[in-house]
């Protein structure tokens, strides 16, 4: 285990020794300290509330988040056959399992941190100049299963479920890492999904009402909206059950196709 760990910390290393990785936290830091700096420089209204601010400066960060996490997880495996270190790792007394699970782990901990730099500065910036009181009325709307609650509670589910889309994307990214060697291809599909798969579904469910619109992955991502009381798809049954449930079916297909090929690829020059 401790070998294991070891491992993991080497991963982490390769991800933090390189300059963009701190580019990217840097943009986390600073989008929502420079908004908020702007909203109250130029604002002549104070009606707004710190936590509306936060969810809104969340909800853009999260999309870079993923973003730069998915350029973190293209270039995991498939950046290691086209260097060619891939061999490097493969000499050494690991087992192809290990070596990619160390690798699927460093993501989810580089994801964990970037989502906790960015709940801390956009409740810290709105916090200290819009205020963040107790009273949410309007950040929790009457519909959610959260209203009249604390909107610590609110945002800390917001977040929880902002990143369970987030570890799906990037899974998704892993897996074309993986199985094409293609740092590019896994970066172009991650995005399509991430921006287009809402919009695919909207229209789909917009044009027929066929039951099975209800198992394509990208309508159960915005899991955000069972928070306010909705469902991802409105005209179709669905709850925050089921869409759980569809995302884990998705979440072990994405990671089973990156063992199996990842397990029989052949690294020969």
């Amino acid at each position: 285990m401790v070998d294991f760990w070891k491992l993991v910390q080497n991963e982490n290393m390769k991800i933090y020794l390189r300059l963009r990785t701190w580019i990217m936290l840097g943009i986390v830091v600073l989008v929502p300290i420079l908004v908020t700096v702007i909203y109250v420089l130029v604002s002549t209204s104070d009606s707004a509330n710190g936590w509306d601010m936060m969810k809104l400066q969340s909800s853009i960060l999260f999309s870079l988040i993923t973003i730069f996490t998915v350029v973190v997880a293209s270039e995991s495996v498939a950046g290691e056959f086209s260097t060619g270190t891939i061999k490097l790792l493969l000499i050494r007394p690991w087992s192809r399992a290990t070596i990619l699970l160390s690798k699927y782990i460093s993501l989810l901990l580089f994801s964990i941190l970037f989502s906790a730099v960015c709940f801390l500065f956009t409740w810290g910036i709105n916090a200290a100049l819009l205020g963040a009181g107790s009273d949410a009325s309007s950040v929790i709307p009457a519909t959610s299963g959260y209203a009249g609650h604390s909107p610590w509670a609110y945002m800390s589910m917001y977040y929880l479920y902002q990143w369970i889309q987030l570890v799906l994307v990037v899974t998704f990214s892993f897996m074309i890492s993986s199985a094409f060697r293609s740092g590019g291809l896994s970066i172009g599909l991650s995005i399509f999904l991430l921006f287009a798969g809402n919009t695919v579904t909207g229209i789909l469910s917009a044009t027929t009402h066929k039951p099975w619109i209800k198992y394509i992955l990208f309508s159960n991502t915005d899991l955000a909206s069972y928070l306010d009381g909705g469902s991802p798809l409105p005209n179709f049954h669905m709850t925050l059950g089921f869409s759980l449930a569809v995302l884990a079916v998705y979440f072990i297909i994405f990671n089973a196709i990156s063992w199996s090929v990842f397990m029989k690829r052949d690294v020969a020059a």
